[in-house]
């Protein structure tokens, strides 16, 4: 990780550059956790904590089929929901939480997932992050949500340098476009995961590239050598 000191913040005309770029390129970017309602992202987000969205889709396609509502979740019980997720990490832990927050969605909720930060956030297993993806994609909110992708891509890159989430998450929403807004938090996850790689990042085929304070850039690999 470059530190936060270490690099020069972009300018609002740069990072309104970069944004539009990524429009250019994805005009509709989508999350990859697979979902069927509110309540099934709430809990493959929750799930996706030190996980890939492809090891949580694996994990949650047939205990979504089962379960897809807070009171068919409860039915199913703790121990069956661990056993549909326990390819992921710390899957007891998270069995746990999506049993809770399911039975405090019918007892606080009827059942329902709020569009309001703070009801979310007193769900177990769901911080910040977790409410602000669903916040996102489920009701539309401009909200941003920082994992550790788009907190090494705003460090990175000059565009929201920050210690710790928090401070990335409120650089970029006061710097963003707010026709961007929207969209940015995927733009960001996607190129961070794809592109802007935390051990090698690909910059020889970063599309925003030209604003990017990141230095050295990363050259390409060099050609396998033919065989003689």
């Amino acid at each position: 990780m470059v530190h936060p000191k270490k690099v020069k913040s972009l300018s609002t005309a740069e990072v309104a550059s970069i944004f539009q770029r990524f429009s250019q390129i994805d005009p509709e970017p989508k999350g990859e956790l697979e979902y069927v309602n509110a309540f099934t992202l709430l809990v493959a987000v929750v799930l996706s904590a030190q996980a890939t969205d492809a090891g949580v889709n694996k994990a949650t396609r047939r205990l979504f089929e089962l379960a897809p509502s807070p009171a068919a979740m409860v039915a199913l019980g703790q121990a069956v929901i661990e056993e549909h997720i326990k390819t992921i990490g710390l899957y007891r832990t998270k069995a746990k939480n999506v049993f809770l927050l399911s039975q405090l969605l019918l007892e606080r909720h009827n059942g329902e997932v709020p569009a309001e930060r703070e009801a979310l956030e007193a769900l177990p297993g769901v911080g910040r992050k977790t409410a602000n993806v669903v916040l996102n994609i489920f009701f539309g909110q401009p909200t941003m949500a920082v994992d550790t992708h788009v907190f090494r891509v705003g460090n990175r890159t000059g565009m929201a340098i920050g210690a710790n989430p928090l401070q990335v998450e409120q650089k970029l929403l006061r710097i963003v476009p707010q026709d961007y807004l929207l969209h940015a938090h995927h733009w960001l996850i996607l190129h961070g995961r794809y592109i802007c790689k935390a051990r090698t990042p690909q910059c020889w085929q970063c599309p925003i590239a030209q604003w990017c304070r990141y230095e050295p850039k990363t050259p390409p690999p060099k050609a396998a050598c033919p065989l003689s």
